[in-house]
């Protein structure tokens, strides 16, 4: 398949692992409002968010297949978002030690002709006891600030953990490869 195929997404980790499926494919920064609404669910959020990215890119760049796609963490019912600093990373670990936090990770392919495919995985991680001088150890070394729930499992952040719990370990870090394989299939594009 010779179609176009566009990442709504500047993100380094998610760049890295749709490079894996050996596909060319460009980036585009998306442009959408990432704010949640008022008592919008974290699954709900991160599917209306992929949807708006995919949404965004394709007005834009015409013939083209996008990739749009957005993680959410979730803890007690509510959205985790990026920490965007020491402090915030600090506290979010802080408030994540010893318990399970779901991570929502919503996937959204399309052209804005031809269709549209979605997907969602959830991955649950639990987090260890973690005690405060080593979430500051972990915040120092690896400075995860652009990382929703502060850590990078592709990383140091994997000795944060007890378990993982998933059918797509890729999803962690942003892309479920497993469900965009099967989505760009069904778009077309030929893979393994």
């Amino acid at each position: 398949m010779s179609a176009r195929l566009l990442l709504a997404s500047t993100s380094p980790y998610r760049r890295e692992l749709l490079s894996r499926l050996r596909i060319p494919f460009d980036v585009v920064r998306a442009e959408v409002d990432e704010t949640p609404l008022p008592g919008e669910p974290p699954l709900v959020l991160a599917q209306r968010l992929a949807a708006a990215k995919a949404e965004a890119v394709a007005a834009r760049e015409g013939d083209a297949w996008v990739i749009g796609s957005d993680q959410v963490a979730e803890l007690d019912g509510r959205p985790l978002g990026k920490p965007g600093n020491r402090d915030a990373a600090l506290a979010q670990l802080a408030s994540m030690s010893g318990r399970s936090v779901a991570f929502r990770t919503a996937l959204c392919v399309m052209h804005r002709e031809l269709g549209r495919f979605d997907a969602v995985d959830t991955t649950t991680v639990r987090f260890r006891s973690l005690a405060a001088d080593g979430i500051m150890r972990y915040v120092d070394a690896e400075q995860p600030f652009d990382c929703a729930g502060s850590f990078k499992s592709e990383g140091l952040g994997i000795a944060l953990f007890e378990a993982i719990e998933t059918s797509d370990p890729t999803a962690l870090i942003g892309l479920p490869l497993i469900a965009t394989a099967q989505l760009l299939r069904r778009a077309g594009f030929a893979l393994p």
